[in-house]
């Protein structure tokens, strides 16, 4: 499903429209906008439907020149970026950061789609555009799936405790998650499931729903939400991602829910490396 990760690609596509030299750095901060919004959205792409994503990172260790070529893996190398996958979008001619969205989506939507990518840098020079998009090598230390779904927990409280925008919805502080273990072992469950078949999906390989896999794994429920992530190697860097995510936002934010079960799963033959699940349901 995934090409492997050390596998370097970089695709190219020339326009012919026309560069406006000003408002430089804006048009590539719109750019990483427009892209973490069409990820934030269930999109089709190449015939598959994707789910929402979180939010790519900007990182400026991906800003390489926008023109000539460029060898990606040298480039990470001098950069200090410890890369496990990258991938490099050149285009050629868009006059503004829309006009390079519209050629990302219609050309190039399987690599800004991909789930495995955590990281972005863009550079502008002329009528040259680079958006190179890469995972780093999992950093982090972490405890067993139940430490770290637990640390999960008292971070989604912590952001429950607190009013907040989800997009364009308002949120209340709300009331805290008490722990599941039921939910937690449908999360661990599923969250290995994607990390040794390598997918990210809320339907699982056999076209269960997260509300089937809780209703299976014996919780009796009235409402049942999920959250999934993928690449991040830490709880933090997960719910940083959801709370810059519309929908992942509206859904640990959600006052009917009462508990939660999460877990993380690690697989270095996949192409994100790790998993991360979050079931939230109210009995």
């Amino acid at each position: 499903m995934r090409v492997p990760s050390s596998v370097l690609r970089v695709a190219a596509l020339s326009l012919g429209l026309v560069f406006t030299a000003t408002a430089m750095a804006t048009d590539e901060t719109q750019l990483v906008e427009s892209i973490n919004i069409y990820r934030s959205q269930p999109q089709g792409c190449g015939g598959q439907a994707s789910s929402e994503l979180p939010p790519l990172t900007s990182d400026p260790r991906l800003v390489l020149s926008a023109s000539g070529p460029v060898d990606l893996q040298q480039a990470m190398a001098r950069a200090s970026y410890p890369m496990v996958s990258v991938q490099a979008i050149t285009l050629s001619g868009p006059r503004d950061a829309q006009s390079a969205m519209t050629a990302i989506k219609e050309s190039f939507c399987q690599v800004a789609l991909d789930p495995q990518f955590t990281d972005v840098g863009v550079s502008h020079e002329g009528r040259d555009w680079r958006i190179v998009l890469a995972r780093p090598l999992l950093t982090a230390r972490l405890g067993d799936a139940a430490t770290e779904g637990q640390k999960l927990l008292e971070l989604l409280n912590a952001a429950r405790a607190q009013p907040r925008q989800c997009g364009g919805q308002p949120f209340a502080a709300t009331t805290p998650l008490a722990w599941n273990a039921t939910l937690a072992a449908a999360a661990e469950a599923h969250t290995r499931s994607m990390a040794n078949n390598n997918f990210f999906d809320h339907k699982d390989r056999d076209g269960r729903t997260p509300g089937d896999r809780a209703e299976l794994a014996g919780y009796n429920y009235q409402e049942i939400g999920e959250n999934i992530a993928a690449g991040q190697d830490t709880p933090r860097k997960v719910v940083d991602g959801w709370l810059a995510s519309a929908g992942h936002c509206a859904n640990l934010m959600n006052p009917k829910f009462r508990e939660l079960g999460a877990a993380y799963a690690v697989d270095p033959k996949s192409g994100a490396g790790i998993y991360w699940t979050a079931m939230f349901g109210t009995p």
